[in-house]
């Protein structure tokens, strides 16, 4: 694309400016069912899930809703909040920055789906150790990330966002460090829109 890269701090704005275009265009044809399928077989039913990058909740909130998860979703835009509450108004929804994490709570999961790879390379590391430090022993982690490491433009709705991602080594390296196990890891999975998906395991 031309111009400049987007800048990784405009990110927020970005979603509360096109929040509405943004659920409007978002998917609910469920192409992640496959990896949202494996991560819940690793919970325990009727679990606590920390939906990180919850956007409007739909469709990720609304999956672990449906199957009989206590779900908590977090979102830094209020804008995408506001859609999320006023489709379930009595859902756990809070405003707060994932670089910032930090809630009295502890979840058997964790998902950051499409909403992780918008912090900077240093910064997914720094959250990774936020993570570990809000999922109970064994409890499991889900995220997208990039195919390699490098910095790639990405679009919500008419604007242009900033993606990051380390190496799939570098996050093995990273999640290691924090007492977390990498279990499952596919670059561009065809299954899944040419996502590239992630997931985890804390130790017990």
């Amino acid at each position: 694309m031309g111009g400049l890269s987007p800048d990784p701090d405009d990110t927020r704005d970005v979603y509360e400016r096109q929040a509405a275009a943004y659920d409007a265009a978002r998917s609910r044809a469920l192409f992640e069912a496959k990896w949202l399928a494996r991560f819940t077989a690793s919970l325990p039913a009727g679990g606590r899930v920390l939906d990180l990058g919850c956007g409007t909740g739909d469709p990720i909130a609304r999956w672990f809703i449906a199957e009989g998860f206590r779900v908590t979703g977090v979102d830094f835009a209020a804008a995408m909040l506001d859609i999320a509450r006023s489709r379930w108004p009595g859902g756990d929804w809070r405003q707060a920055d994932m670089r910032a994490l930090d809630l009295p709570d502890r979840f058997d999961g964790i998902i950051a789906w499409n909403s992780f790879f918008h912090l900077r390379p240093e910064e997914q590391t720094d959250c990774i150790a936020r993570i570990a430090t809000h999922l109970v022993p064994g409890g499991a982690f889900l995220t997208t990330v990039g195919p390699a490491h490098g910095a790639v433009d990405g679009t919500v709705g008419t604007e242009q966002v900033y993606h990051a991602s380390l190496s799939p080594a570098g996050y093995a390296r990273c999640l290691e460090d924090n007492g977390l196990r990498l279990t499952g890891f596919m670059a561009q999975d065809p299954e899944t829109q040419d996502h590239s998906v992630l997931m985890a395991r804390k130790d017990a």
